[in-house]
């Protein structure tokens, strides 16, 4: 391998993830030190209080609408504190799937639009569907799992921890941003790197086309498609998600198959490929904020619980849209 191509397929993309966590984390720790948690919270606030969470999970909530990687750092540091438990650290988690799908909207309409026309706002809704699901599901769960919040409001408790630190300048923040952030950079890149460079081995190496190429031969239990839409869900799973978009268009154009089926393979093909590649993108800064195990299992329940939700709306436009 040549080091120029060594460089653009692991030095600038590894560089340029460290620098993305280490931004996230110095901006979580500045928030949270100026005491501004206060005001993110409060935008989460309704939401926050029926699922149970608490004020740092509405903070979480919050920022993930701009950053999932400052996000997740600010959970990290509630539960490294002991302010969260690890029950609500991964619904906290798992709350904010609405908010990071929100962060990627626009980039998937305007890909899927060129591709599919009017089909690309029933699969755009549909996926929107399942995000509002998802979060629904996390709020429920949470008034069943967590106990009551006290008394009073979220952001009331925040003003209470605020006026008890006392008022902070920005140098007087940052000073102490910095210190936190030194403190936990090392520990984050020592997970991360490593992790990086091998899941970029293993790609190389074909490990993660082979789990593709499984799926791909596999797609007999699919037999519910029509045999031409299952063209869409092998070029969706075998490649990326574009090639299947492509499948999709050119036979939307043929007119060779109805929209329906259309928006059920590429649904099919989201559930079947996202989680390999979720954990392949994922996995190397989860494990670089988060410990390598508890990474591990928040990407499994996010998975899952996105898979699930995902199912539950391909099931529902099966069966009740003509």
């Amino acid at each position: 391998m040549e080091v120029a191509e060594l460089w653009r397929g692991l030095g600038w993309p590894l560089v340029r993830l460290s620098l993305t966590i280490s931004l996230g984390l110095l901006v979580a720790n500045l928030i949270e030190a100026l005491n501004w948690t206060r005001a993110v919270a409060k935008l989460a606030e309704p939401l926050i209080r029926l699922a149970r969470l608490k004020d740092v999970s509405g903070a979480s909530f919050s920022m993930a609408f701009f950053s999932g990687v400052a996000a997740n750092t600010m959970l990290s540091e509630a539960y490294d504190k002991g302010a969260l438990s690890r029950r609500e650290l991964i619904l906290s988690n798992l709350f904010n799937s609405l908010p990071t799908y929100f962060l990627h909207l626009p980039s998937m309409f305007f890909l899927v639009v060129p591709f599919l026309g009017s089909a690309a706002f029933v699969y755009v809704g549909l996926t929107l569907l399942s995000a509002i699901l998802r979060t629904s599901f996390i709020v429920a769960l949470g008034r069943v799992w967590l106990p009551p919040l006290p008394e009073g409001c979220v952001v009331c408790r925040l003003d209470e921890a605020a006026k008890a630190q006392g008022a902070r300048t920005w140098r007087d923040a940052l000073r102490i941003s910095i210190k936190r952030f030194k403190k936990r950079i090392g520990k984050v890149l020592t997970f991360t790197v490593p992790i990086y460079i091998l899941v970029f081995f293993l790609n190389r190496w074909g490990v993660f086309k082979m789990l593709e190429g499984f799926l791909a031969e596999h797609a007999g239990i699919l037999s519910w498609l029509h045999p031409k839409a299952i063209s869409i869900v092998v070029f969706q799973v075998a490649s990326e998600f574009t090639a299947g978009l492509a499948a999709a268009g050119a036979l939307l154009e043929a007119q060779a198959l109805p929209m329906k089926q259309v928006v059920l393979a590429l649904l099919v093909g989201n559930v079947l490929s996202t989680p390999m590649r979720a954990f392949r993108h994922q996995f190397p800064f989860y494990a670089g904020i988060f410990k390598p195990a508890l990474a591990t299992r928040l990407i499994a329940a996010s998975q899952a619980l996105r898979a699930g939700s995902i199912v539950a709306v391909t099931a529902l436009y099966f069966f009740l849209i003509p």
